[in-house]
């Protein structure tokens, strides 16, 4: 456990509150078990980028806000350079990089994410909306539900995120991509 699972956890534990929800109401909502739910709330469970979305969604907020804590947003342009963004190291296998988590009101939400090597099963998520990967580098392949595609530097693919994916890492390289979540 993270200090800043523990952090997201204590944010989503606020908002289930604001909005008036029962943690066996909030899990019912996303389709999960309630334990399950609370350890997410206590910091004890690693959280997917879907399971956030989900929940940004139905509080109503970004979800850069529930990752952050911070509410200060722009209405113009956010730009983040090279090396930047708001990390997200959800666990030894990703790192996620919001790429504009400064500007509010996004139809959009765009990660650089990095997918390091692991002979691990990974685990399939699905949430809302349609997703836009652009491959940067490195080879991996991309499963949707029961289809698998492979996929390298150059590469793109835009699919429904409501139908379960994962990716994986095909050589002991990582591979890296831009994914454009869209609501």
């Amino acid at each position: 456990m993270t200090e800043q699972l523990k952090e997201i956890g204590t944010r989503l534990r606020a908002m289930r509150i604001i909005c008036e929800y029962t943690p066996d109401e909030l899990a019912a909502k996303l389709d999960i078990d309630v334990a399950e739910y609370l350890k997410y709330e206590e910091g004890l469970k690693d959280f997917s980028f879907s399971f956030l979305y989900n929940c940004a969604e139905i509080f109503g907020i970004d979800v850069y806000e529930i990752m952050s804590g911070d509410t200060a947003k722009l209405s113009t342009c956010s730009v983040v350079k090279k090396g930047h963004g708001f990390e997200v190291k959800r666990n030894e296998a990703y790192d996620y990089k919001h790429l504009a988590y400064t500007f509010k009101n996004k139809k959009a939400e765009p990660f650089l994410v990095t997918v390091e090597y692991s002979e691990s099963v990974p685990t399939f998520h699905a949430h809302e909306g349609q997703e836009f990967n652009y491959m940067l580098s490195g080879k991996m392949t991309l499963y949707i539900g029961s289809i698998s595609y492979e996929l390298e530097a150059g590469d793109s693919v835009y699919f429904d995120s409501s139908i379960p994916h994962t990716v994986q890492t095909i050589e002991k390289e990582p591979a890296q991509y831009i994914a454009v979540v869209m609501k």
